[in-house]
């Protein structure tokens, strides 16, 4: 956790969803970009709930058994309780509605973010490297979150190709998406997407 930077109560919340095998203590280095811009807010970068196999000190919010798209959607579902538990204890304990929070995910936490976050009346969601592994029922969201997905074009564990999926899934049912792919990039976030998700959280936290 990362208290506001103004030193009072906070005002917002960004919840930080690590990738697959990383850990909470990596996405929280992401803070010192975005907390100037974000005085009054708290920042949360939560360990999945399952340590990882083959990486210490690393955890997966569902294990990759299979990468089928079928196994991708009953992961998401199946960890969706445990982040959305984790979401409403936090929002009680610093007295936040659910529209003063923003969801930030990379990779397998983007597709967490994602997979929560349309559900839900939140600020918006900002996803790097992931996608949306389980659009079944969004059509019937009683919300509509703003959306950033920032991908690679080079990226070599999740295909660029996600993030224009993911864009044609979400925009027919209104979903408002800002997508940006990085030139050259691979399975990471560069300068522009750290200033692009600083400008979308400034934007939906305002």
């Amino acid at each position: 956790m990362v208290p506001p930077a103004s030193g009072g109560a906070p005002r917002s919340m960004v919840i930080l969803l690590h990738g697959y095998g990383s850990n909470g203590d990596d996405l929280i280095g992401l803070v010192p970009y975005w907390r100037a811009a974000l005085p009054d807010t708290v920042f949360l970068s939560p360990n999945a709930p399952q340590p990882c196999p083959g990486a210490p000190g690393g955890y997966q919010w569902w294990a990759l058994t299979s990468f089928s798209p079928d196994a991708r959607a009953a992961g998401v579902r199946q960890a969706a309780p445990i982040v959305n538990g984790f979401i409403d204890r936090q929002l009680a304990a610093h007295g936040l509605p659910e529209d003063r929070l923003a969801l930030v995910g990379f990779s397998q936490g983007t597709m967490m973010a994602l997979q929560v976050g349309l559900r839900r009346p939140i600020a918006g969601i900002a996803g790097y490297s992931g996608m949306l592994a389980d659009p079944d029922g969004l059509d019937a969201s009683p919300s509509r979150p703003p959306v950033l997905l920032v991908h690679g074009d080079a990226d070599p564990m999740v295909p660029v190709a996600a993030l224009q999926q993911a864009q044609a899934a979400l925009a027919p049912l209104g979903f408002e998406v800002t997508a940006h792919v990085s030139r050259g990039l691979g399975h990471s976030i560069d300068e522009a997407g750290l200033r692009l998700g600083g400008q979308f959280l400034s934007r939906v936290l305002a």
